[in-house]
C-alpha cells in the first residue's frame, strides 16, 4: 500500500518561525523543534534564526555524520511539496560528501600536538622569566610571549569547538575548558554561542554579533538607523555619543584592538552570569576562576606596578593581533540586514567573506582561517586540510559566478581601514540630526 505523505508548502512553513512553534526543512522533510530549541547543543540563536525555512545547506556544514540518526524523532509527518534544490547547492553537497568520503573531516593531523607542546612552553618560558629575572626587558618579553599565547590558545579553542580535535569528546571538552578559561580567560560557552550565530547569519548587521561594535565601530551607513540586535535584544543606538567615536575609528581601530580582550572577558562574565540556558555553567566558571588566580598571581610576582602595567599592556596588545585578524576576514565584505537565510549557504559565506593569501609557512601565524572562505563553507573540516580543498572552492565559485576574494594581510588592513574610514566620514555629516553635544559641536566647529 502506498504512503500516503502529508505536504506544505514555502508559505506555510514560513509561518512556524515563533517562539514555542518552531519548523525547519531538511532535505524536503519538515521538522518540529520547538522544544529541541531548549537543548539543542548548538545553542538557541541556529534553530530560531532559521525557523521556518529549508536549513539543509546549513545542516550538513555545521553538524557530524552521526547527527543525521536524532533527526527522526523531530519529524513532524510533513514534507514541503515545494522543495527545489538549487544548483549551487547541488555542487556544494556534492563538494561535501566527496570530502567525507576522502575523510578529511576525521583526519585532523598532528597539528594539535604540536600546538599544545608550542603553548606549553610559552607558558614555561613566561613563568620562568617572571620569575627568575630581574631584567625589565626579560619581563616585557614575556609578556609578549604570553599574548602569543593567548593566540595559539585561541586557534586551538577555536578548533575544539567547531570538530573533535581529541581523540574523544570528554577530552575534547578538557581542551576546551583548558584553551579558553583556563589559559585565556575566554568563556568557551560565550564564544559557541556567539560563533555559531556569526556562522550562521554572517555579515548580516542584525543578527551576526561580529559586526556589532557600536558604539566603537561601525562598518556601514545602515547602522545609522539604530537598527535592533538581534542577537543581543536590544536597540542599536546612534545617538551624538555614537556618532562622534565613529567619526574616528579609522583612528582608534588599532588601539582599540589592543585592548579588546577586555570586552571578551566581559562578554563572558554577562553570559555566564545571565539568565540564559548555558550548558556546563558552572563548569565554565571554575574555568574562568582558573585564569583569574593564576594571572593577577603571575602579574603580581613582578617587582613593581610600573612593570605589571607594562606586562599587562604586553600581553594585551600583542593578542591584538588576533582580534585585527577577526577582523579582516569580515569588516571589508559585502553586509546586508535580515535575517539569515538557509538555502543560500553557499552564496552567503562567500559574498561576506575575504581569504588572506600568505605562504604556507604562515599558515600557523592565521591559524588556519586565512582560509576563511572554506572555514564557512566546511567549518567542520580540520584547519590542516583548508589549504587542499581550497582550489576545488574557488572553481565552484568560479562556476556560477561568485566572488572569491581575497588579499595580502597588507592589503587587508589597508581595506578594513578604508571602509572604517568611508564610514567614519560619513558619520560626521552633520545634515544628519541627533541630539545637541557640546564636546562634538567644539571637536567639528570650523573657522
Amino acid at each position: 500500500m502506498t504512503e500516503n505523505k502529508k505536504y506544505i508548502k514555502t508559505n506555510e512553513l514560513k509561518t512556524h518561525n515563533k517562539p514555542g512553534d518552531l519548523w525547519i526543512c531538511i532535505q524536503g522533510k519538515v521538522y518540529d523543534v520547538s522544544e529541541w530549541i531548549k537543548t539543542h547543543p548548538g545553542g538557541d540563536l541556529p534553530l530560531s534564526n532559521l525557523a521556518g525555512q529549508d536549513v539543509t545547506d546549513a545542516y550538513v556544514a555545521m553538524h557530524p555524520a552521526t547527527a543525521w540518526k536524532h533527526l527522526d524523532k523531530f519529524f513532524n509527518g510533513y514534507y514541503l511539496k515545494d522543495y527545489t534544490v538549487s544548483d549551487v547547492s547541488k555542487d556544494y553537497r556534492k563538494l561535501y560528501s566527496e570530502f567525507a568520503k576522502m575523510g578529511l573531516f576525521e583526519k585532523k593531523g598532528h597539528g594539535v600536538m604540536i600546538s599544545m607542546l608550542f603553548i606549553t612552553m610559552l607558558f614555561s618560558l613566561c613563568v620562568y622569566g617572571v620569575l627568575c629575572s630581574e631584567s625589565c626587558l626579560v619581563h616585557l618579553v614575556c609578556g609578549g610571549l604570553m599574548g602569543f599565547l593567548w593566540i595559539q590558545s585561541g586557534w586551538l579553542g577555536h578548533d575544539s569547538g567547531h570538530y573533535q580535535i581529541m581523540i574523544d569528546r570528554k577530552m575534547n571538552r578538557f581542551a576546551q575548558i583548558l584553551t579558553g578559561n583556563c589559559l585565556a580567560g575566554i568563556s568557551i560557552g560565550w564564544w559557541k554561542r556567539n560563533h555559531t550565530a556569526h556562522h550562521i547569519a554572517v555579515n548580516s548587521l542584525d543578527y551576526d554579533p561580529d559586526l556589532q561594535h557600536m558604539p566603537v565601530f561601525v562598518v556601514s551607513s545602515k547602522f545609522f538607523d539604530s537598527i535592533t540586535s538581534k542577537y543581543y535584544e536590544r536597540k542599536l543606538n546612534f545617538d551624538n555619543v555614537c556618532r562622534f567615536l565613529v567619526s574616528y575609528q579609522h583612528f582608534t581601530y588599532y588601539p582599540v584592538m589592543c585592548v579588546a580582550r577586555l570586552n571578551l572577558f566581559a562578554q563572558s562574565f554577562v553570559l555566564l552570569l545571565s539568565n540564559k540556558s548555558v550548558p556546563n555553567r558552572v563548569e565554565e566558571l571554575l574555568g574562568l576562576l582558573v585564569f583569574w588566580i593564576w594571572y593577577p598571581l603571575l602579574v603580581s610576582c613582578l617587582p613593581n606596578w610600573g612593570e605589571r602595567v607594562m606586562f599587562v599592556l604586553a600581553s594585551f596588545s600583542v593578542t591584538g593581533i588576533q582580534h585585527v585578524q577577526f577582523t579582516l576576514n569580515h569588516f571589508s565584505s559585502s553586509v546586508y540586514v535580515g535575517e539569515p537565510t538557509g538555502n543560500d549557504w553557499f552564496e552567503k559565506q562567500t559574498q561576506g567573506t575575504l581569504n588572506i593569501t600568505c605562504s604556507e609557512f604562515m599558515d600557523w601565524f592565521h591559524g588556519g582561517l586565512q582560509f576563511q572562505i572554506e572555514h564557512h563553507l566546511f567549518p567542520r573540516l580540520p584547519r590542516c586540510h583548508l589549504r587542499k580543498i581550497s582550489p576545488f572552492v574557488k572553481d565552484l565559485c568560479k562556476k556560477h559566478g561568485l566572488p572569491y576574494d581575497s588579499a595580502s594581510f597588507y592589503k587587508a588592513n589597508e581595506m578594513t581601514v578604508a571602509t572604517l574610514r568611508t564610514a567614519a566620514l560619513q558619520a560626521r555629516d552633520l545634515t544628519k540630526p541627533v541630539p545637541k553635544n557640546l564636546v562634538w559641536e567644539a571637536v567639528n566647529a570650523h573657522g
